[in-house]
């Protein structure tokens, strides 16, 4: 009832064409949905073991997705979460996780926004998977930004960022680790790596975007 009073005083705006919305506490309409770049398995993506991701970082996407990392734009969040929790579906046992993990974000970056816009996608996916949101992994030290490098110096830049803050959470436990770009995976290795070192017996990730080769 509530929602309803909201939207009929301040009605909802599609993200991607700005006409009133057509779907109940979202903010994509139906039209735009339908041309939502989704991830295939036939759209050439990076093959990164046991990861999923819900949409192409192209054109729309990308604007919204930027969007919610950089500019508050939080209230889309329930539109990413149906993408990401399909995805995780449709790729791995979600019954099978044990918990979620957001992807940790450094310092200066916290600082700079006021929020973990991963916590945001995680904890949300989590609620709705029926699991605990867990933030078991922190990101240490300061690097160079990984958008600006190559995949080798990727890889090099993540190396030994991360680490687990209790071993116990997760030792012997299948992990769903939540993040909301990949592009070569690096970060996710990394981060995976640092999860399976102390104990975890699955380490899988879903991403709300994923870079895909032309």
């Amino acid at each position: 009832m509530l929602q309803r009073v909201l939207d009929l005083l301040w009605p909802r705006r599609c993200e991607v064409c700005g006409r009133p919305c057509d779907r109940p506490r979202r903010y994509i309409c139906a039209d735009c949905l339908n041309r939502i770049p989704f991830v295939r398995p036939e759209d050439g993506v990076y093959e990164i073991a046991d990861a999923a991701s819900a949409v192409r970082f192209e054109c729309e996407t990308r604007e919204m997705v930027h969007g919610f990392k950089f500019r508050r734009r939080l209230w889309l969040r329930d539109d990413f979460v149906d993408w990401m929790e399909a995805a995780a579906r449709v790729r791995f046992d979600v019954a099978a996780v044990d918990v979620v993990v957001p992807m940790p974000t450094t310092l200066r970056h916290r600082m700079d926004r006021g929020y973990n816009q991963c916590e945001v996608l995680a904890s949300e996916l989590a609620r709705r998977i029926g699991r605990r949101c867990l933030r078991l992994v922190a990101r240490r030290g300061s690097f160079r930004q990984q958008s600006t490098l190559s995949e080798e110096d990727r890889v090099k830049n993540v190396k030994g960022t991360f680490s687990v803050r209790r071993p116990a959470l997760v030792r012997g436990r299948t992990v769903l680790v939540v993040d909301d770009i990949m592009t070569t995976g690096a970060t996710l290795g990394a981060c995976a790596a640092a999860l399976r070192e102390a104990g975890a017996s699955r380490v899988w990730s879903v991403t709300l975007a994923r870079s895909v080769r032309n």
